[in-house]
């Protein structure tokens, strides 16, 4: 592979992200705008990509149309005029033979969008192209990443805390958890730890979460509930960093609008939600004499379990 290589295919994936609604465009025209002959263009673009332009395009305008069933209420004949198929028979092969499913199951059971290819290069909504990141995002990265986090927002509330005057500064500190938890309560708190990571596994598998479940939910409810949305969230996280997949994106269409987050930045937010929340619980605990948890500070278990 020449040096030149990488270079036109990052071109030719900028002017489809352009034009990706330019039905009308010839593959002549696709490979004169990035200066290239047809049959140049062909070989670059396949040798780089591992796929034709062509079949790259269709594959990225099926991510786009099965993304578009997921999170909108629009017409599947629409969607698939938007993809650039004449008819709506013609988009349900299509598409059967990309997901496996038709078009209106797949809209009632969503799962991730992306289809398989040998370059990583996907539809990324909600309305460009995701290409691989160039330099691969490891776990110890977003370990510094949350300390970098943790030092520019104690920056912040101390530049923050120094507008105010002497005896605010000094006046015993009443929690506030307006914006996390409204009214919390021991078991409230509890459920919410819990439901964090099955709301998380969710999002990850396209699926609605049930908030319902945690209206008063019983202890042994939470107990089971714990046992089996646990392993599959610290599945996403384990897969995520040993596969060098923490800078990538999902789609999150449980949002509304939907929105697309990082496997680590979905962690992050994790672990700092449940850290708050954690220290609250280990409080009422320890208020209400239940001791033996201590403050939940991992530093002591971590050294335990190494």
């Amino acid at each position: 592979m020449t040096a030149a290589q990488p270079d036109t295919f990052l071109a030719f994936v900028d002017t489809l992200a352009s034009h990706l609604d330019d039905h009308n465009a010839r593959g002549e025209d696709l490979a004169a705008r990035v200066h290239l002959s047809r049959f140049h263009f062909d070989r670059v673009v396949s040798a780089t990509a591992g796929e034709s332009p062509a079949k790259l395009r269709r594959r990225i305008l099926l991510e786009r149309s099965a993304y578009r069933l997921a999170t909108t209420s629009t017409g599947v004949l629409d969607i698939a005029v938007e993809a650039g198929f004449s008819s709506n028979e013609a988009f349900t092969r299509a598409f059967y033979r990309a997901y496996g499913t038709t078009p209106s199951t797949w809209r009632s059971e969503p799962r991730q969008p992306q289809l398989d290819s040998p370059n990583s290069v996907h539809f990324h909504p909600p309305g460009g192209l995701r290409l691989p990141p160039q330099e691969e995002v490891t776990s110890m990265d977003l370990l510094l990443k949350m300390i970098e986090h943790h030092v520019w927002l104690i920056e912040e509330m101390i530049d923050r805390a120094a507008t105010l005057p002497d005896e605010t500064l000094d006046a015993e500190i009443e929690i506030s958890v307006e914006g996390i938890d409204d009214h919390p309560t021991l078991r409230s708190l509890l459920s919410r730890l819990v439901g964090q990571m099955d709301m998380w596994n969710c999002a990850i598998a396209m699926r609605d979460y049930d908030w319902v479940v945690e209206n008063h939910e019983a202890l042994d409810a939470m107990r089971e509930r714990l046992s089996v949305v646990a392993p599959v969230f610290m599945g996403h996280v384990s897969e995520a960093a040993e596969n060098g997949r923490l800078d990538e994106t999902f789609v999150d269409a449980l949002c509304e609008p939907p929105e697309v987050f990082t496997y680590g930045g979905m962690i992050a937010h994790v672990l700092t939600f449940a850290a708050h929340r954690r220290t609250l619980v280990a409080g009422a605990l320890e208020s209400a004499g239940v001791n033996g948890i201590g403050s939940g500070d991992p530093m002591r278990w971590v050294a335990q379990n190494a």
